[in-house]
């Protein structure tokens, strides 16, 4: 005997009359329907999502964002004539929602349009990661960042000094955050220092602080990163850059565990974890002299080496997927998944910014993508079927052409699809085709 489907799971939300008449057929049919308001939406969880769009909803569009990109799934609106004559709203179901339908409802093709609404919720969620924050964690299922994971949580517990090596972009910072707020100083400060980001005049003062009058323009007491971290945790980043005469200071603070600040005379007692980072070859330093080997001695108790994003096999995707729903926010545009095209192209780019990379390039596809997926050329890397295939451009450019013809359209004529059709030159059954195509119905 088989088991039983699983329940399809729909919340509709603000629901109308015509919402509430369908409901039961839907039930019949396998779907678990839920309904609820716009602003109790945020707290449910569903598969698919009916929302009636009303003129308030495009009026103050934020909270319509904010549901369908925190759900994670896929949304239908329904539309009725008022809506339907707003400015814009064509645009705005295009960017937001898989599909739309028009009152008074065809129950048949809401029927399919929810079932194709749940299969590419489904698939666009596999992958997917929801964090907050984008230093949440070392994300990845790949065996060189378990091991890393594995390696953190041995060295965060103790006092030991942590030098941190890896390629520009591997997340070194990440790694020294994480051992901080695995430590037993994760209530204390953890303060970061770019070694190289400072100029050479000014970083003295900015690792030891200075008294007033010390210089010129030293107008009052300031406190140095290294006072400033007391308790916690002193993250040097690029200690590499750190010129030879500091290199002498922060030696003798490591040894005397005190500092004086730049004009003062009175030794100040600080108690800190010290994590260091380079993606330059320290050993080669040294032997040049531009690199102290006591200071490296002093530095290097433990190691950690951070894995390049071309190593990383298979994290590719789930990090992908990460920053586009991190960045939807920051550009106000629905998380979007990835095609095939694009993540062929992906995995076949060297990465040689690794995951900062790969965070800027997802940012850049999320404000150039023009359609419901970000395509290659939206992250700036070739497409395999452009290289395969020259006349690919063309058909590129008749795709977004033919996209914008149906939004256009949709955006004036979407109370009657008829119409639209003659509009643009088809029947209405191509015109459906179309639409189908392009994933706007």
């Amino acid at each position: 005997m088989s088991d039983a489907p699983a329940l399809r799971r729909l919340l509709v939300v603000d629901p109308c009359d015509d919402c509430y008449r369908l409901i039961p057929g839907l039930r019949a049919i396998g779907w678990d329907v839920d309904s609820c308001t716009l602003a109790n939406a945020t707290d449910r969880t569903c598969d698919v999502g009916l929302l009636r769009l009303q003129p308030s909803h495009l009026e103050h569009p934020e909270a319509v964002k904010e549901l369908i990109s925190r759900s994670g799934t896929e949304w239908i609106a329904v539309l009725n004539q008022e809506v339907l004559r707003l400015q814009n709203v064509g645009d705005f179901v295009c960017e937001w929602f898989f599909d739309f339908h028009t009152l008074p409802f065809d129950v048949s093709r809401v029927q399919v349009t929810l079932g194709r609404a749940f299969g590419m919720a489904r698939l666009r969620g596999q992958g997917t990661v929801h964090v907050d924050q984008p230093e949440h964690e070392l994300m990845g299922d790949s065996k060189p960042v378990r091991e890393l994971r594995k390696l953190l949580n041995k060295l965060a517990p103790t006092e030991s000094p942590v030098l941190i090596r890896g390629e520009s972009g591997t997340g070194k910072e990440l790694v020294a955050r994480t051992l901080h707020r695995l430590s037993q100083r994760h209530s204390k400060p953890f303060i970061a220092i770019n070694c190289g980001a400072i100029p050479e005049h000014l970083i003295q003062s900015e690792l030891f602080g200075h008294e007033k009058g010390a210089f010129t323009g030293a107008h009052q007491r300031k406190i140095g990163r290294i006072e400033a971290a007391n308790g916690g945790t002193l993250f040097l980043d690029e200690i590499g850059d750190l010129p030879l005469e500091l290199q002498a200071n922060l030696l003798r603070f490591l040894q005397e565990k005190h500092i004086e600040r730049v004009g003062g005379s009175q030794p100040i007692a600080v108690d800190v974890r010290v994590l260091a980072a380079t993606n330059v070859d320290l050993e080669a330093a040294i032997e040049k002299r531009r690199f102290r080997e006591d200071l490296y001695y002093r530095l290097n108790v433990l190691q950690v080496a951070t894995v390049p994003l071309r190593e990383r096999h298979g994290d590719l995707a789930m990090l992908a997927n990460h920053f586009s729903h991190f960045y939807s926010h920051e550009t106000g545009r629905r998380p979007r998944s990835f095609s095939e095209d694009a993540l062929i192209a992906m995995g076949k780019h060297d990465w040689p910014g690794n995951v900062r990379e790969l965070a800027n390039r997802v940012r850049r596809g999320l404000v150039l993508a023009e359609g419901r997926q970000i395509e290659a050329r939206d992250l700036g890397l070739i497409s395999p079927h452009t290289i395969a295939a020259p006349m690919g451009t063309l058909e590129e450019y008749k795709s977004r052409a033919e996209r914008q013809a149906l939004c256009d359209v949709l955006s004036r004529h979407s109370d009657n699809l008829s119409v639209a059709a003659k509009v643009l030159g088809v029947s209405r059954p191509t015109f459906y085709r179309l639409l189908h195509k392009h994933h706007i119905r």
